[in-house]
């Protein structure tokens, strides 16, 4: 499954879970998460979208940490295969020591 596959699934369980997505594309600032996604009661949560091999850079870290610090919500989310399946499931991955923070 690519990175893009991943972000669109993503995408779709959030905003089943009542969050408002915006995927990030081009901002003043390298290494920000892919996606945005905002609730009315759960707040704010930035996502960073991994394949199951994808290193998440020293920026993107410096980045989520940065986010985590200002009170936001921040993960890195990636996408699993299941074995021999071709189904496909999903986990939150740990920054460090960190993960959903």
């Amino acid at each position: 499954m690519t990175e893009q596959q991943i972000q669109s699934k993503r995408i779709k369980q959030l905003e089943k879970e009542g969050y408002y997505v915006l995927k990030l594309i081009k901002t003043n600032k390298n290494g920000i998460p892919d996606l945005l996604a905002l609730h009315p009661t759960k707040g704010i949560l930035f996502s960073e979208v991994k394949t199951p091999t994808g290193k998440v850079s020293d920026l993107q870290k410096f980045r989520l940490n940065e986010l985590r610090k200002q009170g936001f919500s921040v993960e890195v989310f990636r996408g699993e295969t299941n074995g021999s399946s071709t189904e496909e499931s999903f986990q939150m991955d740990e920054l460090d020591a960190g993960g959903y923070f």
